[in-house]
């Protein structure tokens, strides 16, 4: 890819809504291409061994508010597969639902069962404690179940958490197990990220969410947009295009293009993939929403450069 060539994002577009060009259903009428979800959510509330903080009642997410116009005792695989049936979702990667629950390894043997009945999810990202002493002994746990790719720990409750020793400690040792560490790093962080890839070269480290960005000032997406560059330089980091409602709840095409567009221009398309962060994201758009404003905002891009974000770049990355 040669991402100069094309017009790139200068600045912040102001919002257009429903009736104007630019709002979520505009692409309806592309066919949606083959895609790998890099970024989905499965859980059930009933499961006694699995701490779900972020989806239990009364919670309110410090970013976007109540999660209860969505919330459901349980969203399993099958739910994902009947609603995304007409998406040309051809695999998903299940992104960690629990935190700090007692034993992680549980989500990771729930999941494999749906596995192993449905298809669904072909990639396991489970959580671990990094700063455990006994992280290493949880990872091979696991281990033992066929579909585990990578390892998302949100952090202690703190802020900064990739500052502490302790931590990074146990997120070095990914590396010898050859698992994707899906990080969620805001800008302010992604200098300390590269320097952990920096540190780890053989690790293959995902930002998530585009580093979640929280505003949509100009001077944030400034800061961002430099951040984003310098973290870029680190080979051994991609990034994964997801979650941009959670910052823009009132989200359009135009309003979430410069943020798509310069993670492509920083990383390239060889280091780019989409995800959708569903059911959270249903809070702001339906599934088809999400994936036409993607291919509108590549649909000048090559054909071979959209099936590498769509689809082929996660399938490498994650080994599915």
């Amino acid at each position: 890819m040669s991402p100069c060539s094309r017009k790139q994002p200068a600045g912040l577009a102001a919002p257009t809504r429903v009736g104007g060009s630019g709002g979520p259903g505009d692409g309806g009428h592309m066919a949606p291409l083959p895609f790998v979800d890099s970024h989905v959510h499965f859980y059930d509330l009933q499961l006694p061994d699995v701490h779900y903080a972020g989806m239990e009642p009364g919670v309110t997410h410090p970013v976007f508010g109540s999660v209860a116009p969505i919330q459901a005792q349980r969203y399993w695989a099958d739910d994902y597969i009947a609603e995304t049936r007409f998406a040309n979702v051809v695999k998903s990667i299940h992104v960690n639902v629990a935190v700090r629950t007692p034993d992680p390894v549980a989500e990771t043997r729930w999941l494999q069962a749906f596995a192993d009945r449905v298809g669904h999810p072909h990639g396991i990202v489970a959580e671990v404690d990094l700063l455990r002493t006994d992280a290493a002994a949880v990872v091979e746990r696991h281990l033992e179940y066929a579909n585990l790719r990578g390892v998302r720990d949100l952090g202690p409750e703190t802020e900064g958490y990739l500052h502490h020793p302790a931590w990074q400690r146990g997120f070095a040792l990914l590396e010898r197990y050859e698992l994707v560490a899906c990080v969620d790093a805001a800008w302010e962080d992604f200098g300390t990220l590269r320097m952990l890839a920096e540190r780890s070269p053989e690790m293959t480290i995902s930002l998530d969410h585009c580093g979640f960005p929280k505003a949509r000032t100009p001077g944030y997406f400034r800061d961002w947009r430099e951040a984003l560059f310098n973290l870029a330089g680190a080979a051994n980091v991609v990034v994964k295009i997801s979650g941009l409602g959670m910052g823009d709840t009132r989200w359009t095409v135009d309003s979430i293009r410069p943020w798509v567009l310069s993670c492509i221009e920083a990383f390239g398309t060889d280091r780019s993939f989409f995800g959708t962060n569903w059911p959270i994201d249903r809070l702001f758009s339906s599934y088809p929403d999400v994936i036409n404003a993607y291919s509108e905002i590549v649909a000048d891009f090559p054909p071979h450069e959209k099936e590498a974000m769509f689809r082929r770049n996660a399938e490498r990355i994650f080994r599915v």
